[in-house]
């Protein structure tokens, strides 16, 4: 139960946990012949800024809810050192629906929830169109699994909110897919070729409209991308994100922040790949609308602010939030 004087009700559907997704580097040699110097080999498990505007600790009400990302990309690739790459820009669109599910059940002490989201990418990378010219490449990404989520509320209005992400090895197409040859139509591959598991953390302090969140993820490939002549395994990376925000009737403004950290260099062929951590900083406003129906719309904007070892640009998310 959440205290009314918090008079955050509405603001509790926001929190259908997206889990999802992130552009990183995409390997910057067209031919794929060897793999960039820079970091992560082709996608982190989550989007910049995708957890930001959301109440990070706290679950909603018992129910179902429904959730619809609709996030756009323009992104540039990085060098391990700053420098931007050339002809290593990608535009990316990104459709995460998410389902959510409260039961209304405790498991030590905490509010449970279990999650799903099924992620479509669609991508055109400039690199590649050079080599085989095309419309862009469509396809799922890896299927997001979250079969526990626990909420604790605790005095002075915090919530602390943790939760296991499984990201399945499903994706339509994977870097394996590139480098055999069998992907040509100008666009990177949809997905990783491996699982991966992430643990994540959320803490809120939400009192009279506000909302303070940071949302803290751990990024751990299960596996690696293997060919012939090809194992590319991508390091351990942190995630956060960090939102600021006040609701004030039916409108919620604020900004938010996040950083994509790679802590574990990546390795090819065995071999510890040189200049291979990615990082990236990124800030934006964030503007949500609550309707009388229930259904709520958020939009963010997220801009590098720093970025080496992958991609960095603008993002643009429009969220769609409702209660089945």
């Amino acid at each position: 139960m959440f205290d009314p004087e918090q008079k955050m009700g509405e603001k509790m559907l926001k929190n259908v946990k997206p889990t999802v997704w992130g552009l990183a580097a995409i390997a910057a040699s067209a031919l794929v012949s060897v793999p960039a110097a820079q970091a992560a080999e082709l996608w982190v498990p989550e989007l910049p800024s995708i957890q930001v505007g959301l109440p990070a600790g706290a679950l909603p009400p018992p129910g179902v809810y429904g959730q619809l990302d609709n996030y756009f990309a323009q992104f540039v690739d990085y060098s391990g050192h700053g420098n931007k790459l050339p002809d290593a820009a990608i535009d990316a669109l990104v459709e995460i629906p998410t389902i959510l599910w409260v039961p209304g059940i405790t498991v030590l002490g905490a509010n449970y929830a279990a999650a799903i989201a099924i992620p479509f990418v669609y991508d055109s990378y400039q690199a590649l169109q050079h080599v085989t010219p095309g419309p862009g490449n469509l396809g799922l990404f890896n299927t997001a699994l979250v079969p526990a989520i626990l909420s604790w509320m605790l005095p002075q209005h915090f919530f602390v909110r943790a939760s296991t992400v499984f990201f399945l090895n499903d994706a339509t197409n994977t870097m394996a897919d590139l480098v055999k040859g069998n992907l040509k139509n100008g666009g990177a591959p949809t997905g990783n070729g491996y699982s991966t598991f992430l643990p994540d953390i959320g803490i809120s302090w939400l009192n009279n409209g506000w909302d303070l969140s940071a949302d803290l993820r751990f990024s751990v490939p299960l596996g690696s991308t293997t060919a012939p002549g090809y194992n590319y395994r991508t390091g351990n990376i942190f995630l956060g994100d960090y939102t600021v925000e006040k609701t004030v009737g039916a409108w919620t403004l604020g900004f938010g922040a996040s950083q994509i950290t790679q802590i574990q260099k990546d390795t090819f062929n065995g071999n510890t790949v040189p200049a291979s951590l990615y990082r990236n900083w990124s800030i934006g406003p964030v503007v949500g609308y609550q309707f009388k129906g229930g259904m709520e719309v958020t939009a963010l904007w997220a801009h590098s602010v720093m970025t080496t070892g992958g991609v960095g640009g603008d993002a643009f998310d429009l969220r769609l939030t409702t209660a089945f």
